[in-house]
């Protein structure tokens, strides 16, 4: 009895080294049982063991002194670092794997896929045709704001209503970013069209008036020349090799098809986002050939935050390694990246408050337990928006034609610019420049920069005159929301418009293009001394459903555009 507690003793005065918990509570107390620690840690092993052959050998502990040695060892075994727990051998785990179907999913799908590119020589991406539709095909060459070229080119475009004896009646739609010209049913396309109830008899698009024309943009996959086309100078896909495009060179491209059509000018131009801008850009490159032009949830130039969720679908795109940079034709097209670039996307297109309404805080299936995968009802609905785009469009027209997004500006500087390194890139081909240097010219050279982004300073913190602040407020969004001033270079870039009847439309709940970007568009008309421009501005409570608005509300669009194109 003596030998054991002879032995607790010592184990309580080891483990009292190692905690620093015996004697007085000072600094140099602390500092010599730290000092301790590492020839203390031996001392506890081999009294442990001590411990526990002498109970072996020895009567029972009376009930005294069994429980304190017991605790004793207890304490210390507790104290042992988590990661120094024994792993267990063989048995089953705490916990069961979790299931995924939604990469199951991904799986199967590139499996099927990967099947197909052995069994079918063509490659397993679609087709991308939306339908039977006209093509107008132009053998003569188009330069590119940018400095490339193409040799010749493709323009997919379907048409509703009869074009009248002088061809004055004719409206040009424009479309979104991922948009066929498939804008209506037709007798050789059945399927209803993104705008068919917009378009026919007595609707806003009066076919029994007008002579509707809608093209695929140049870049796109649905007829038109883009990445997924043949490259005429090698017999390739172009893919990565298609040269940066502009929104003014997809005008430049359509307006050759209205050449094509002898349609010397257009009744007007119509579009919603993306074709909002081309609408706007229409009228400015081709001021005497578009009579009014109704722009719908676009904007002038494009804006941070519209640029920044592009990039963001391009980088989850791009980051897909069966992207391959653009060259995935033949194979396993990036199909896992294009579906999260359409659910990123999707949030985009719609509003907080009509998800709020639709699907709440709701699961799916609340009766089984939380998952990884698709759960909520939101979630859901963001994963079968992605299954059902990633295989219905091309990867790199995504690329292309949202950065031509990105890239739109009318201001008068930017126009200047573009005109100008136009006009360098003529002179050089009539010099003789082959389509190499074309090559050359457009090929980016851009780098990542050497240092890490750095916030700039914000020019209305510092200390400015009166005038520079009230200056500085009119440049931010927040404050063009309740005051809207846009800059003066926007006013002079949109001059070529003054003389145009003009019908802007935004919505409150659109998040993509706000609603103070078409009060800028209408602002800066204004100022540039046009006094016929008409805008709208659907509240929350007229709709709801954001940036999509302009697909669903035929009541509130389609009549404000049905009676614009009637004044």
């Amino acid at each position: 009895m003596k030998s054991q507690v002879r032995i607790a003793s010592r184990l309580q005065n080891a483990s009292a080294a190692v905690t620093g918990r015996a004697g007085p509570p000072c600094s140099n107390a602390n500092a010599n049982a730290a000092a301790a620690r590492p020839r203390a840690r031996p001392l506890i092993r081999a009294v442990a063991k001590t411990a526990a052959s002498s109970a072996a050998r020895a009567r029972p502990l009376t009930t005294q002194t069994a429980p304190q040695v017991q605790v004793q060892v207890q304490v210390h075994r507790q104290q042992r670092p988590f990661s120094a727990q024994p792993a267990r051998r063989g048995g089953e785990a705490s916990n069961p794997a979790m299931a995924f179907p939604c990469l199951d999913a991904l799986e199967t799908r590139s499996a099927t896929l990967r099947k197909q590119t052995r069994s079918d020589a063509s490659g397993p991406e679609p087709s991308y045709t939306a339908g039977a539709t006209q093509t107008f095909h132009c053998a003569e060459p188009l330069l590119l704001d940018w400095g490339g070229r193409l040799r010749e080119f493709d323009i997919a475009y379907e048409s509703w209503g009869r074009l009248n004896a002088d061809r004055s009646n004719a409206v040009l739609l424009q479309t979104g970013l991922s948009a066929s010209s498939h804008a209506h049913s037709t007798p050789e396309n059945p399927q209803p069209g993104w705008w068919e109830k917009f378009i026919g008899p007595g609707l806003a698009l009066d076919t029994d008036r007008f002579h509707v024309i809608c093209t695929n943009v140049l870049g796109g996959c649905y007829g038109s020349t883009g990445p997924s086309s043949i490259d005429p100078a090698d017999g390739n896909r172009y893919a990565t090799r298609f040269p940066i495009l502009t929104m003014h060179d997809m005008v430049r491209a359509q307006f050759r098809l209205l050449d094509h059509l002898g349609i010397a000018k257009l009744h007007a131009s119509v579009g919603s986002s993306m074709g909002g801008m081309q609408s706007l850009a229409a009228g400015v490159l081709f001021p005497d050939r578009v009579g009014r032009i109704v722009s719908i949830s676009g904007c002038a130039r494009s804006h941070p935050y519209g640029i920044a969720m592009r990039h963001t679908q391009r980088q989850v795109l791009m980051m897909d390694p069966n992207w391959a940079r653009g060259f995935y034709y033949g194979r396993v097209p990036p199909h896992a990246g294009m579906k999260l670039a359409r659910e990123i996307a999707t949030v985009t297109y719609r509003s907080g408050p009509e998800w709020e309404l639709r699907f709440g805080r709701r699961r799916a299936d609340p009766s089984k337990p939380p998952a990884l995968c698709p759960d909520f009802l939101i979630e859901t609905y963001l994963d079968h928006a992605g299954e059902k785009f990633c295989l219905t469009y091309d990867p790199n027209s995504l690329l292309y034609v949202s950065k031509a997004m990105d890239l739109f500006d009318l201001g008068a500087d930017s126009q200047r610019t573009t005109a100008a390194r136009r006009a360098d890139r003529l002179r050089s081909l009539q010099d003789g420049a082959d389509d190499d240097d074309a090559a050359d010219a457009a090929t980016c050279g851009l780098t990542l920069p050497d240092t890490p982004y750095e916030e700039q300073p914000d020019p209305s913190s510092s200390s400015n005159s009166p005038g520079d602040e009230a200056a500085s407020e009119n440049n931010n969004p927040a404050t063009t929301q309740q005051h809207p001033q846009p800059p003066a270079d926007l006013v002079a870039g949109l001059a070529a418009l003054r003389s145009h009847p003009v019908l802007v439309m935004g919505v409150a709940s659109d998040i993509l293009f706000p609603a103070w970007q078409q009060r800028e568009v209408a602002a800066a008309l204004r100022l540039a001394g046009n006094d016929n421009v008409s805008h709208f501005e659907l509240s929350e409570e007229q709709s709801m459903f954001g940036h999509d608005t302009f697909l669903l509300d035929v009541k509130n669009v389609g009549g404000a555009v049905g009676e614009f194109l009637l004044r």
